[in-house]
């Protein structure tokens, strides 16, 4: 039986992804996962603080995308009005948005980003491999920088489709 599983699992690995059309990444896509594989070491961790991060992705049909996710565990404030600064920081620190336009080709999409938590995204191109299984995208960065480290990784991301 484990030799079944194991042969259906190396077909599907082997099976290619299909091209994806605009009309399935439309709508709204809540974060499942996120890990990432740091390259030096291929150590596999949670990306955003833990197994539990809180995102959304939207696609528009008219070509904009926007992006939000909080990390897991992040520590809420006493107040807005009492705010320190080591309190902006860690809220800065774990969380990102950005928006901007996007481009689907195949098996990748590419976010052009115009707006963004973090200036050095601002100007720039994402590109995202994208594979849709069911109700579920599962996006694959290139290899970069992690913005809270700086070690070169490649992230895996699992959205699932809010109906």
């Amino acid at each position: 039986m484990r030799t079944i599983g194991v042969a259906a699992l190396l077909l599907l690995t082997l099976h290619p992804a299909r091209a994806l059309e605009a009309d399935e990444v439309i709508g709204t896509w809540k974060l499942v996962s996120s890990t990432r594989k740091v390259l030096d070491t291929s150590e596999e961790i949670n990306t955003y603080g833990g197994a539990h991060p809180t995102g959304w992705i939207t696609y528009g049909r008219e070509g904009r995308v926007t992006a939000i996710v909080a990390y897991e565990g992040r520590t809420k404030p006493a107040s807005i009005d009492k705010l320190t600064d080591p309190e902006r920081i860690s809220l800065f620190k774990t969380f990102f948005a950005y928006s901007g336009t996007y481009t689907l080709d195949g098996n990748s999409v590419t976010h052009h980003i115009d707006t963004s938590w973090n200036e050095v995204w601002t100007g720039t191109s994402q590109v995202r491999d994208i594979e849709k299984r069911g109700d579920t995208l599962i996006y694959t960065t290139r290899p970069a920088p992690f913005s809270g480290d700086g070690k070169m990784s490649i992230i895996t991301l699992v959205w699932q489709k809010v109906p």
